[in-house]
């Protein structure tokens, strides 16, 4: 029987006997083999070494008994496990065999820009029948992924998982650990998707605001909140443009009917590397029964703190150990934000054993704050209740406030449906649908960096980015220009320290991923800041990081839901002078 497992005891084992510098891949059990459900992902072998090839192409993919076609490497989906070891020197020599360009970005990886995997930024892409070469030294450690960076392959299955083993002692004690890459799979074609979201923006939102409907939103609901969503054209159940109605979920490449399953011995610390590689899915994770020690965010080690659920976007990963004692399973639940649907695992002590699915919980409204009023009440945190009474009688000034093109400095044209007139930080923000489920959710306000941060220089300056969109339209941009409108890139000096604030004009939460670079969240912890590569902002709030602009080159900066990118909302960060001093 196979498993997505490698025992500690055998990694330390392996340096006994195979010695320092010696691979470790003949060691692992398989993390991913084909043709049993309940196993780990569907045909995949750890790949480590110095020189590894990976060929992307087409494959069928089934899914609870239906087949789609999928984009692959190496013929699985998620790709094989790339197991790394800080310090090494790495060759992936990647072969396309689609009849369309393709790539690999290492996301999270710190790799020279023109090895970062980009086509248009930092190199031209792979084309059909090529082999590209990426060469680099691995100059960290942690849990991390790679993916697609051409057109909407992403969504459909270019991606898999990179961990990388730390060249010292790991700070993290563990016994056993798993790999878990959540994602979202369509058998709809990722075009077909974004033209239907063009036709008609909530498209796939099959709960929209009703009186009498299923979910009968509208009466969790004042008049005149739903009268002023209605002058916004806004649902206050537009949360995910893309629902259940087209997405299945996975966990290692497993729907929740399949139902992947990870061994433990009961008394066990079990680290779960946890991978967001979905395109368009925020998850909402919590185990029933096991408290979640969070141990690193982002391939980033942090100060422990326990939780019992945290949210995670799209490009973000956690590192958990949960200590399970009972001989019993263990459901790992994981809602999509809207709760229209969920990935599904299993932890057990055996195979064929199965723990309590719990329901979808009651599905979350947007409010006022979503809005970007979180100003008008301490905190900004929560439902804007008194905004019915105070602030909804004003009408058409309240709409002109929403959109006042005198409080921001780029143009709002047709792209721009609204600017957040008192926006608030809100990294102390749970995420929707999580102020109060009876128990601790993980905010950015929780989390410390394990060791003190290298660089704590004050910021020279700020720059202010906003984050615009018409949602109506599917239409997403920053600053209010789309990418393709050929603008210009954001200039960083070399080692120069800056503050970026995130200022989110929209409705909807977007994970910003900057390339080539970690960033600390600014959050009150001072030196101790977490570092990260990907911050969400929540809607109609801000969210501010120190950057320290050591990575020269060209760098992607976007937002990490596939179809906002796709759709404009990316910047390029270009820091000079190169090595050389051009």
């Amino acid at each position: 029987m196979n498993m997505t497992e490698l025992s500690r005891r055998m990694l330390l084992r392996s340096a006994i006997v195979g010695g320092a510098g010696m691979g470790l891949a003949p060691l692992f059990p398989a993390w991913a083999q084909s043709g049993t459900p309940g196993l780990a992902a569907k045909g995949s072998n750890p790949l480590s070494g110095e020189h590894i090839a990976l060929d992307i192409a087409r494959t069928p993919f089934e899914v609870d008994g239906r087949t789609g076609h999928a984009v692959t490497m190496n013929g699985t989906l998620p790709g094989p496990l790339l197991r790394l070891r800080e310090g090494q020197r790495v060759h992936f020599a990647v072969t396309n065999h689609l009849d369309e360009d393709s790539s690999i970005h290492w996301h999270g990886l710190l790799v020279p820009f023109a090895m970062d995997g980009v086509p248009g930024v930092s190199f031209p892409g792979i084309r059909p029948g090529e082999t590209f070469d990426y060469e680099f030294t691995v100059r960290q450690n942690g849990t991390y992924w790679y993916h697609s960076h051409s057109g909407l392959q992403e969504l459909q299955g270019h991606y898999g998982p990179i961990v990388i083993d730390p060249a010292d002692a790991d700070p993290v004690a563990y016994d056993r650990e798993h790999v878990m890459v959540l994602s979202d799979w369509s058998f709809l074609h990722p075009h077909s998707i974004i033209a239907r979201l063009k036709q008609e923006s909530g498209f796939f939102n099959r709960h929209k605001s009703t009186l009498f409907g299923p979910d009968a939103a509208a009466q969790r609901m004042s008049g005149g909140m739903l009268r002023e969503f209605a002058a916004m054209r806004m649902d206050p159940t537009d949360i995910s443009d893309v629902s259940q109605a087209a997405l299945t979920l996975l966990v290692n490449g497993h729907s929740p009917q399949e139902n992947w399953t990870g061994l433990f011995a009961p008394g066990e610390r079990v680290r779960l590397r946890v991978i967001n590689s979905a395109a368009m899915t925020f998850f909402n994770l919590r185990i029933p029964g096991l408290r979640l020690e969070v141990v690193a965010v982002d391939g980033q080690n942090v100060r422990p703190v326990t939780v019992d659920e945290l949210q995670m976007a799209p490009a973000e990963t956690y590192d958990l150990i949960v200590t399970p004692t009972d001989e019993r399973a263990y459901t790992v639940m994981a809602e999509s934000v809207d709760r229209s649907t969920y990935a599904r695992a299993t932890l057990a002590p055996r195979m064929g054993m199965e723990g309590e699915v719990p329901g979808l919980r009651r599905r979350p409204l947007l409010t006022m704050t979503d809005m970007g009023m979180g100003g008008m009440e301490s905190g900004g945190t929560h439902d804007m209740a008194g905004m019915d009474r105070a602030a909804m009688s004003s009408g058409g000034a309240m709409e002109h406030g929403m959109r006042d093109k005198s409080s921001v400095d780029f143009p709002v044209g047709v792209g721009v449906d609204m600017i957040a007139p008192m926006p608030v930080d809100r990294t102390g923000y749970p995420g929707l649908g999580l102020e109060d489920v009876g128990h601790r959710v993980l905010n950015y306000r929780d989390l410390m960096a394990l060791t003190p941060n290298p660089n704590t220089r004050a910021p020279s300056r700020m720059i202010e980015v906003h984050l615009t969109g018409n949602m109506e339209r599917f239409m997403w941009s920053m600053d209010g220009e789309k990418f393709s409108d050929g603008v210009e890139p954001i200039r960083f000096a070399r080692d120069e320290r800056v503050r970026v604030k995130l200022i989110n004009d929209t409705m909807m939460a977007h994970p910003i991923h900057l390339h080539g670079h970690f960033f600390e969240i600014v959050n009150g912890h001072g030196p101790r800041q977490p570092k990260k590569h990907t911050i969400i902002v929540q809607p109609g709030g801000t969210a501010s990081f120190d950057l320290t602009a050591d990575e020269p080159g060209d760098w992607a900066f976007h937002c990490h839901l596939l179809l906002h990118m796709h759709a404009g909302m990316m910047r390029v960060v270009t820091v000079r002078p190169l090595e050389g001093g051009a």
